[in-house]
């Protein structure tokens, strides 16, 4: 669970994934917060959390790369601390993990018969855009590459090179897990959106920066499928 600036929402985002059962570990990477998030993180008592504090603010690539890297159980799940997502949802995105079909989960706000709250238009329009770009580059048929809740085998994305630090995470992970040959699922999620008054930070220069990391790492893709077939 990465987190930059949460105080108003960490504990109730917390206190929602630690309510499932199946939960094994909880790792809450602060990324440099300056309103109190990690203390509260802290202030928690629960022997599955673990509170990781980044010593700047760096973006949620950064952090998640952090959380990945201590993660001890066997599948690992991306959920952020904003309360956009369910995190009951992600008992289903286990699913095809559990009963080995997937090696990869994404949850789409796009599939499905969830509640989701209606906001911005042409945010819509960037992500199916965006999307469609990631789709063109990878050769996969995702609805929803940027969704926040993706779950994975922990082998998988530790395995995994990633270096965007911001929200290019999203692209990236999706091409280097695409690249790889891992088997990817989709299974609808409800979405909760807040505007930027409650607080959402992703804007236009990180659709611009998911675009420049498209096709950057189809550009990767390209030379590793030419080394192959040489």
């Amino acid at each position: 669970m990465p987190a930059y600036n949460e105080a108003e929402r960490i504990r109730q985002a917390m206190d929602r994934v630690l309510a499932l059962d199946f939960v094994a570990e909880l790792i809450v990477i602060d990324d440099g917060s300056l309103d109190g998030t990690p203390e509260i993180a802290e202030s928690i008592e629960d022997s599955r959390i673990t509170v990781i504090r980044q010593p700047m603010n760096q973006g949620k690539g950064a952090a998640l790369r952090t959380g990945f890297a201590a993660a001890a159980a066997p599948y690992v799940a991306v959920h952020d601390a904003d309360l956009e997502y369910d995190p009951a949802d992600i008992e289903r995105l286990l699913g095809p993990l559990r009963d080995g079909r997937a090696d990869v989960v994404f949850g789409s706000r796009f599939i499905g018969s969830d509640e989701h709250r209606v906001l911005y238009y042409w945010h819509s329009v960037g992500n199916k855009i965006l999307t469609t770009l990631s789709n063109m580059a990878t050769n996969i048929n995702l609805t929803d590459m940027e969704t926040c809740t993706k779950v994975f085998r922990r082998e998988v994305i530790q395995s995994l090179d990633l270096r965007e630090d911001r929200f290019g995470f999203e692209p990236e992970v999706t091409a280097k897990i695409a690249i790889a040959g891992h088997r990817i699922y989709e299974v609808g999620v409800s979405y909760s959106g807040r505007t930027y008054a409650e607080g959402k930070k992703i804007g236009w220069k990180d659709g611009l920066r998911a675009v420049y990391v498209i096709g950057k790492y189809s550009r990767a893709a390209g030379r590793l499928q030419n080394r192959w077939r040489s």
